[in-house]
């Protein structure tokens, strides 16, 4: 896959969110004690409509993998596709026996990771983080190499990677298709633009991302930012977005069950005709 420049924006906007007091009245939604390494130290905050729907996007993500690594038996596979900066795997509160993978721009987050060592990021005990370059030629490929086994559940969330074209994001969704086991989950956030139809028709849009998912395998919802800001005791103005937030399962199995799944025919004598 080929990687495009990618902005320091979102880290700026979770360094807002990490400087807020907490004895305001309205309290951040999340805070964040490493993204300030990524800015200079007098950036000036983007406080605008476009911060408030990316500080919810980002909770409602945060808070859906928490919810679902918890609920996993054993190992638990974490697949962050990012730009790099991400740092989840060292301000959220993982279960043990977690392994987070990833997906991002290699000279970014070599970059990103040298800065979060020196502030002293760490994620939790008994987790793994292992990084797999976007740039590989295939990652399927790769994320086996590093120790993802599709024959286990796994969640997947996309915020903040560079995809530049629509292809782009069909080969992503192709290759999370053949990795994620039956039951595995898939949610985030995308660049309204993505979509062939216009935007600001919810009905149009949906339409195109439930055929879009369902041709790779998964039953897609959209997300209302509208909605996740009244369930966090915020509020947002409708239509002043530019992204797509969305939740998925993927119905289809993965390439290793197919695989697994025919070795145990063939074992039990069954032939491929």
């Amino acid at each position: 896959m080929k990687t495009t420049p990618c902005s320091d924006q979102p880290s700026i906007r979770l360094l807002f969110v990490s400087r807020r007091p907490t004895n305001e009245a309205i309290k951040p939604l999340f805070a964040d004690p490493y993204a300030g390494c990524f800015v200079p130290p007098h950036t000036r905050m983007d406080l605008e409509n476009p911060l408030k729907h990316y500080c919810i996007a980002t909770k409602f993500i945060d808070d859906k993998l928490l919810r679902t690594a918890n609920h996993m038996d054993g190992l638990k596979q974490v697949v962050i596709l990012s730009d790099g900066m991400d740092t989840r795997p060292y301000r959220l509160n993982w279960p043990s026996s977690t392994i987070i993978f990833d997906i991002s721009p290699d000279r970014v987050f070599q970059k990103a990771a040298q800065k979060l060592k020196g502030v002293g990021a760490k994620v939790p005990r008994n987790c793994l983080y292992l990084h797999v370059p976007l740039e590989s030629t295939d990652i399927q490929q790769a994320l086996r190499a590093t120790g993802f086994n599709g024959n286990r559940p796994s969640i997947w969330a996309i915020q903040g990677l560079p995809v530049m074209t629509l292809a782009r994001f069909e080969e992503i969704l192709s290759t999370v298709s053949g990795m994620a086991m039956k039951g595995s989950v898939f949610l985030g956030e995308l660049p309204a633009w993505l979509a062939e139809t216009e935007f600001g028709s919810k009905s149009s849009t949906g339409e195109w991302m439930g055929n879009l998912f369902m041709s790779n395998g998964f039953k897609v919802e959209m997300v209302r930012y509208n909605d996740v800001a009244k369930s966090l005791g915020k509020a947002v103005k409708p239509g002043e977005h530019k992204n797509i937030l969305f939740v998925s399962e993927q119905l289809r199995f993965s390439n290793a069950q197919m695989e697994t799944r025919r070795a145990e025919m063939q074992e039990e004598g069954f032939e491929e005709h």
